[in-house]
């Protein structure tokens, strides 16, 4: 049985899940922006690598100075309250913060259980960005396998807890739960 969950009429989440390179980022991105002038971005992502110095680079590109961005790989659970009320919050994204915590040898569980604890409590709206990982292959690794099923596991938490899931596959929005405005579908 499921645990019930409360929510503040005050509070909004929507969860945008899509594979690599689906247009979920640039899909969210449109999406918050057509709810506020001013908007914040946790960016979670870490360039190891020229491929994604590259992918963050273009993802800045396309933010203009309506987004007030901070970049945190690991403590996103703080970043979150500093940003006013009226300012919707973007999250991208949340497979790429939950990579980040197991390279850091961070307990995944423990982490995703406080990312869950505080959305429950937090008032404003929110869109995280993730990936959903359980449509490929079963990795062949045993640390590839505990990713996926930690990732399985945040998803599952974040849509029970959201108001609206959208699912985007090739940059088309599919509705999960909630509803969209109109002119967002």
């Amino acid at each position: 049985m499921s645990e019930k969950i409360t929510t503040h009429k005050s509070r909004d989440i929507t969860v945008v899940l899509g594979g690599a390179s689906s247009g979920k980022s640039a899909w969210a991105e449109q999406y918050i922006l057509r709810r506020a002038e001013k908007v914040g971005y946790i960016a979670t992502a870490q360039a190891f690598d020229a491929e994604m110095k590259e992918k963050i680079a273009q993802h800045r590109a396309r933010r203009g100075d309506e987004w007030t961005t901070l970049e945190e790989p690991l403590d996103i659970v703080s970043c979150f309250d500093t940003f006013r009320a009226d300012h919707p919050v973007l999250l991208d994204c949340a497979t790429l913060w939950l990579s980040n915590l197991m390279l850091a040898k961070k307990d995944l569980w423990m982490e995703s259980n406080a990312l869950m604890e505080h959305l429950k409590h937090h008032s404003g709206e929110l869109v995280i960005v993730s990936n959903e990982t359980g449509l490929s292959v079963v990795p062949h690794t045993k640390m590839g396998r505990d990713f996926q099923k930690a990732q399985g596991h945040l998803n599952q938490q974040l849509a029970a807890l959201a108001d609206r899931v959208v699912f985007i596959v090739a940059g088309l929005p599919m509705l999960l739960k909630g509803q969209l405005e109109r002119d967002n579908a």
